[in-house]
């Protein structure tokens, strides 16, 4: 593996209890999500503000510039500091962003939980991404990813107001499990962490709680992943980018039930079955 910048640890706590009063009067504590501010800083330009739970900022930042196309190898970044007594995460670069001042000019905000922002064209990259032709995903598969988020522990099920991301293997084993305060932040988050390990999307299968919006679609075939699944819809243009793309999105995954909305031919019916039977 090539040379990897040096990261800081900072992950922050989760959860913050505040005392409640529910209908009948009654005093308690709860745990809610502890969000709080990131601004990213490249060679000390600030670049963007993210809110996010902190779980992984360091992910996050690298996730973030790859996915916006702000810096295309990973061996171009010498280091990501965060410090949260300030809320910043510090980039050091070898040779800065190119053209920085015209890539930022223009920016489309995105549907979704935490408003995502990508700056340039949302479709300029469509046409030179290819995902694998050959790539499959077995209906047995997809159930034991759909139960494997079932029964894991999460943030979600402590205090609710988040969304999770997750990466499988081809076989269905969990690989990476990120929350945040929106999907976006999420895929981010996972990006980096694929882009800090070289690992390839190709052979991968991700997960989002959150909706197929187009961006989320768009990050997907930028880490090179041919399916997605989301526990909630998808939207029209996430739907028409997948076409595009030949990438499975499967929607509405829950228990044995979900929905093909592109993408058949890679997918491979064990288990019909069991579905039939559900």
């Amino acid at each position: 593996m090539s040379a990897r910048p040096v990261l800081s640890n900072a992950v922050r706590k989760l959860t913050h209890e505040v005392e409640v009063m529910d209908e009948r009067g009654r005093a308690s504590t709860i745990a809610i999500p502890a969000e709080q501010p990131l601004t990213i800083y490249v060679d000390k330009r600030e670049l963007v503000t993210l809110m996010t739970l902190g779980g992984a900022p360091e992910a996050l930042t690298l996730g973030y510039l790859r996915n916006q196309r702000f810096i295309k190898n990973i061996e171009d970044i010498l280091s990501v500091q965060v410090d949260w007594d300030v809320d910043a995460a510090a980039v050091v670069t070898r040779n800065g962003i190119d053209n920085i001042e015209e890539r930022t000019a223009k920016y489309t905000v995105t549907t979704g939980s935490g408003e995502g922002t990508v700056f340039g064209g949302l479709m300029d990259e469509i046409d030179s991404i290819t995902l694998p032709a050959d790539a499959r995903l077995m209906q047995s598969t997809l159930y034991k990813i759909i139960e494997t988020i079932r029964v894991h522990r999460s943030v979600y099920k402590q205090a609710g107001s988040v969304h999770s991301c997750a990466l499988f293997s081809a076989s269905g084993e969990l690989i990476h499990f990120v929350e945040d305060v929106g999907r976006h932040n999420a895929v981010d988050a996972i990006a980096g962490k694929m882009w800090f390990d070289d690992v390839s999307g190709a052979d991968k299968i991700f997960y989002t709680t959150g909706r197929l919006t187009s961006e989320m679609v768009m990050k997907g075939a930028q880490m090179g992943i041919p399916f997605l699944l989301s526990r909630s819809g998808a939207t029209q243009m996430g739907h028409m980018v997948a076409e595009r793309l030949n990438m499975s999105l499967l929607a509405r995954c829950s228990g044995k039930h979900f929905l093909l909305l592109s993408g058949a031919d890679r997918i491979i019916f064990d288990d019909l079955a069991v579905a039939e039977n559900a």
